[in-house]
């Protein structure tokens, strides 16, 4: 059954009469809509509203109101040689997509109007207080077992006034610019005729989020949860405001409506747009515009949907939002923490591979380096572990015998590992030197690859075996979670094969609850599917240790290329917690953060894919971050839990 969520609609000041709204509509076809309108407002219980004072330019829209348009219908306009661009726009705002030639410019000009562009193809060197600088665009690498490739989008906010000049990369780019108010220049250049001589701008401006003439990256402005199966990075001027929003695959957005004008412009996936009382279906590069209090709600399709709505004038309800959010996620990371580079395992001798499981003990953090080829083939012969001073200096304290993973302190200062490819736990000194084999074998055959690890307060140890092995015949008979006691019985607490993948694994501080990920499922290359999909879950801890009441904590965002194949592998790995109760993820989009209800606080972004992580030094406030080849940290705001063994 697919999830419903209902928008509240929020009345501010008196309320509108039945047609007042419809004097800020730009002119449109003789469709009867305005009355199909009041008569779905009054079924739907909604309330129009009413903002004053807005400008009106007298300019009809190119976008027929409430049809869904492919922006490739528009008319081609050029804007340069070699600079072509599709233009829409609406009451207030202009948005266009321009494509460059390689080496294309876009001469030097003096802006008539507030100016964003973001790179969405190539680079471009931009013109910014006097210097060209350059910005650029990146894709996303899946990764694989040697490297991988968070994505990047360069913007900037040029304001009325500034000089603007674009020089594109030699292959060339695509821009996505937004103006407000409406540029009369490009508007000429589009062939509209008996333009005004001026465009009034908003009387009342509000405060933009974004500082002008700095150059941003998309995926470094937080996610904003607008409604339930809906996050946004939101970006706001003085008079419009884009809002890049993540629909979930097959949520429902039931009819409902806002006094601002809305463009929505589809990126990627699709959806069925409700307009009225019908659907429009919607596809990357389709556009609509939906007046002032028109009627509308959207069926995301089953890739989800990833679209630019553009709102004209700024919604101050998306803004109070955004500042709630961000203040949530800054009560946890800092507003002044960057993530910083600690090591970088391709200059630093002896070097790092894949770095993995870090947990901080007595003034250091101990990893393992794990060896993989391309295809995830390990090799413990080329593995090591790692011993890790703040100050970035390192050593190996084992080196070709074992294909360590995660790891976790142990009693008398000793560490409890896991020894992938050795199909065993054991006890390990801070020297590298094997104390103990803990477990290898359950129910007489050897386990398969123990992968993440904890202890509880009383001695016992929880491990994840998702059967990452070379072999191609497993000796157990599914992927599990195991307990080992204190007494040494060892105990699989799920199913075979409940996980699709189970991977990272918690304590709550408390001891009373048990926090399993799942990394892969849905997939066609991957051997098992379960009902774990792109979820934290979370068990009662009984008082053997064992566990109950397993239910849905998290859920943990997809990225772009999993959406599109149906996929359900967030690449949940790593986790670290705090004193709070805070939880904070290892993804494929990057370190997602969790408050202690399971409600999305924020990400941390990353050049690359995280894969594990953990508080230290001698406060627990700095997150340090294990990715590939890299070692990163930053400070927070909390104090990190680990259960330290007497």
């Amino acid at each position: 059954m697919k999830p419903i969520l209902t928008h509240k609609v929020i009345s501010h000041g008196m309320l509108a009469g039945a047609l007042l709204f419809l004097a800020h509509c730009t002119s449109g076809p003789s469709t009867g809509w305005e009355q199909k309108n009041q008569e779905l407002i009054k079924q739907y219980n909604l309330t129009p509203r009413e903002l004053s004072d807005l400008p009106k330019s007298g300019i009809e829209s190119n976008l027929e109101q409430g049809k869904v348009t492919g922006i490739d219908k528009l008319d081609s306009t050029t804007l340069a040689p070699g600079v072509s661009a599709r233009i829409f726009w609406g009451s207030g705002t202009m948005a266009d997509v321009v494509t460059l030639a390689p080496n294309a410019k876009i001469p030097e000009e003096v802006l008539p109007a507030d100016r964003f562009v973001f790179v969405m193809d190539g680079s471009v060197d931009q013109l910014i207080d006097g210097k060209m600088v350059n910005m650029i665009n990146k894709k996303r690498e899946a990764p694989d077992g040697t490297h991988s490739g968070t994505p990047r989008t360069d913007f900037v906010y040029l304001e009325k006034g500034s000089k603007n000049a674009v020089t594109a990369g030699a292959s060339g780019a695509k821009l996505l610019e937004v103006y407000s108010p409406l540029r009369l220049d490009y508007l000429k250049k589009a062939g509209v005729s008996k333009l005004p001589d001026s465009i009034a701008d908003v009387k009342n401006p509000q405060q933009p989020n974004v500082v002008p003439n700095k150059v941003y990256d998309l995926y470094e402005i937080q996610l904003t949860e607008i409604a339930k199966g809906a996050h946004t990075r939101l970006i706001s001027g003085k008079n419009t405001q884009m809002s890049f929003i993540s629909m979930d695959p097959g949520t429902t957005f039931e009819r409902h409506i806002h006094p601002e004008e809305q463009m929505m412009f589809v990126l990627r996936g699709g959806c069925n747009e409700i307009v009225l009382d019908g659907e429009q279906a919607m596809k990357p590069n389709d556009v609509v515009r939906i007046p002032y209090n028109m009627v509308h709600g959207a069926k995301i399709s089953d890739l989800g949907c990833d679209a630019l709505d553009i709102f004209w004038p700024a919604r101050a309800d998306y803004s109070e939002k955004a500042k709630a959010a961000l203040d949530a996620y800054h009560a946890i990371i800092p507003e002044t923490s960057k993530v910083e580079v600690l090591v970088d395992g391709t200059k630093t001798k002896p070097g790092l591979t894949f770095s993995e499981g870090p947990k901080w003990m007595n003034g250091k953090v101990y990893f393992s380096n794990m060896f993989f080829d391309k295809d995830f083939n390990g090799s413990p012969a080329k593995s090591s572990t790692v011993e890790l001073d703040p100050s970035g200096s390192y050593k190996y304290i084992t080196a070709g015998k074992m294909q360590t993973n995660g790891l976790y302190p142990y009693k008398n200062g000793n560490l409890v590992v896991c020894d992938m490819m050795g199909h065993r736990v054991v006890e390990m000194t801070t020297k590298g030197e094997v104390v103990k084999v803990l477990v290898d074998k359950y129910d007489g055959k050897p386990i398969d690859g123990p992968n993440d690890i904890i202890t509880d307060t009383k001695g016992g140890i929880y491990f994840t075996d998702p059967q990452f092995t070379m072999e191609k015949v497993k000796f157990q008979p599914g992927r599990a979670v195991y307990y080992l006691s204190p007494e040494g019985k060892l105990t699989r607490i799920t199913k075979p094969n409940e996980f699709a993948m189970p991977n990272g694994i918690l304590l709550s501080p408390d001891g009373k609850t048990l926090f399993i990920n799942n990394c892969y499922d849905k997939e066609d290359w991957y051997p098992v599917k379960s009902d774990k999909d792109n979820f934290l879950w979370a068990y009662d801890v009984n008082p053997d240790g064992t566990i109950s009441n397993g239910r849905k904590f998290a859920e943990v965002m997809l990225v772009d290329k999993v959406l599109d194949r149906k996929g359900k592998s967030s690449s949940a790995d790593g986790m670290a917690i705090d004193k709070n109760g805070n939880i904070y993820i290892c993804t494929y989009y990057g370190i997602q953060i969790f408050n202690n209800k399971g409600a999305f606080v924020g990400m941390i972004n990353l050049p690359s894919f995280p894969v594990s992580c953990c508080f230290g030094d001698k406060d627990m406030k700095t997150l340090y971050i294990v990715s590939y080849n890299k070692v990163y940290k930053i400070r927070t705001n909390q104090t990190g839990y680990v259960n330290y063994l007497k």
